[in-house]
């Protein structure tokens, strides 16, 4: 395989065994995980940008107000996404987290038909279809949206829109991102420490580690899917990205024994089912020849 299917499949092979590394820091609020995931994440992106002497082109690209805002809103939204996720993974909804990244896909072709006027091809609003019915019955069975998922998916889809939107790569991006919710995340860090409920320096050697690497494992996967995704085809990335989720479904189900039950089997198979038709019609129709459209004098 080449570099960078090697690279695409390391990020979210490392994104698919998150939930291990979350359930490490289980006793750490939820907050304050994401409030130093957001604090070393951005030092690390910086250092990485200085040492590679790049800190010039980044602010040259970076300053300007409307940029700002674009990954402004995107740094809330990821934030956002990273709450809800350690949240759910700490609170024992390893499996719920997995069926929001299952979703998310279709959330991202909803959006596009929303805001950007995209159309869908008979097949593609059958899996649609399918995959709103599953989450419908997810609903009815549980006595309760999955709002855990449903949050993830529109986090993260409504992310992805922005990110759409905005002008940077994927370094500068996430380390303007990181360097717009800092001074917030920073300050709630500081306000714990003052209160007397912080967990950095307080909860032993091992949670202070785990703490500190939460800026590698937040950089690492993202830099390889940086690479990756400028060196293979969009629909390679297509299939890459259910590797994750199927992960952490994996994880919940069988390394934690998260309840999943006849009536949850048969609300993800109506994702998966979705899912797949997706894909495969997506595949199949970029398979097609595009016939070339005759100039005059061509019959």
């Amino acid at each position: 395989m080449s570099k960078g299917i090697w690279n695409g499949l390391g990020a979210y092979v490392l994104w698919g065994f998150f939930p291990i590394y979350w359930k490490l820091l289980h006793e750490v609020p939820a907050l304050q995980v994401i409030g130093h995931r957001i604090v070393w994440s951005f030092i690390l992106l910086v250092a990485v940008i200085v040492l590679t002497r790049q800190w010039h082109n980044f602010r040259s690209a970076a300053l300007a107000p409307k940029v700002i805002g674009l990954y402004a809103v995107a740094g809330v939204l990821l934030s956002i996404n990273w709450l809800v996720y350690v949240w759910g993974v700490n609170a024992g909804f390893i499996v719920e987290t997995s069926l929001g990244y299952f979703i998310n896909p279709l959330v991202s072709v909803l959006l596009g038909v929303v805001f950007l006027r995209e159309r869908l091809r008979s097949m593609q609003w059958l899996a649609v279809g399918l995959a709103a019915a599953g989450v419908i019955y997810l609903t009815l069975t549980y006595g309760r949206p999955p709002w855990i998922a449903l949050s993830l998916a529109f986090s993260f889809g409504i992310y992805g829109f922005v990110k759409k939107l905005a002008p940077l790569g994927s370094l500068y991006g996430l380390t303007l991102e990181t360097a717009l919710v800092f001074p917030a995340a920073l300050i709630y860090l500081l306000f714990a420490e003052s209160t007397g409920t912080g967990a950095f320096l307080h909860q032993g050697a091992v949670t202070d580690i785990l703490l500190l690497g939460t800026g590698v494992v937040t950089s690492i996967p993202l830099l390889m899917f940086a690479s990756a995704a400028r060196e293979i085809p969009l629909t390679m990335i297509g299939v890459l990205q259910y590797v994750a989720p199927t992960i952490q479904f994996l994880i919940g189900v069988f390394l934690y024994h998260e309840p999943f039950d006849q009536s949850r089997l048969i609300g993800f198979s109506l994702v998966w089912i979705a899912l797949i038709i997706f894909w495969v019609e997506s595949f199949l129709a970029s398979r097609v020849p595009v016939l070339p459209i005759p100039e005059m004098g061509e019959g």
